[in-house]
């Protein structure tokens, strides 16, 4: 009989201990969001959003003000259309801008939200037209070996006999 009793424990605790490590898991990847506050609904049209993903963190001044709530494809513009969830306890003046910024070198990405100078709040609803699109280091590279190769062709002005 007791040792039936240790089993029932030590099998509850373990059972504890894996329920624990799923939802750290599930929160360290973002795909688990405990927030019980309520936001207020704001759009913005990007050119491109690279690798940006729904419940993707919303940050001004390094601190989360919000999450991605869903990325659509608008197939007339041909932008993507971002819906940002924003907190209530945090007011950006209308005139705000988005950029879309990666953590570290190779980190996810987030938008940046910084805040305008406009008399006027955004509320539920309203869309954000200050947006600068995901920096793509593919593009970079692409550039700066594009620029140098170019460099490389043309005769410089030390290399030349008088």
């Amino acid at each position: 009989m007791q040792q039936s009793k240790n089993d029932l424990w030590v099998g509850l605790f373990v059972m504890l201990g894996a329920a624990a490590l799923v939802f750290l898991a599930l929160q360290s990847a973002n795909l688990l969001q405990l927030n019980f506050q309520t936001g207020y609904p704001v759009t913005a049209r990007f050119d491109n959003i690279g690798s940006l993903k729904p419940k993707a963190a919303v940050r001004s001044a390094g601190v989360v003000v919000g999450r991605v709530e869903s990325i659509t494809f608008d197939d007339k513009t041909f932008q993507a259309h971002v819906t940002l969830e924003l907190d209530k306890r945090y007011a950006f003046p209308k005139d705000s801008s988005l950029k879309i910024l990666t953590s570290g070198l190779l980190g996810e990405q987030y938008i940046g939200i910084e805040a305008g100078a406009d008399e006027n709040n955004l509320v539920a609803g309203d869309n954000i037209i200050a947006t600068q699109s995901a920096v793509v280091l593919e593009n970079l590279i692409g550039q700066f070996l594009y620029s140098k190769a170019e460099e490389g062709g043309k005769p410089s002005e030390a290399g030349r006999k008088k």
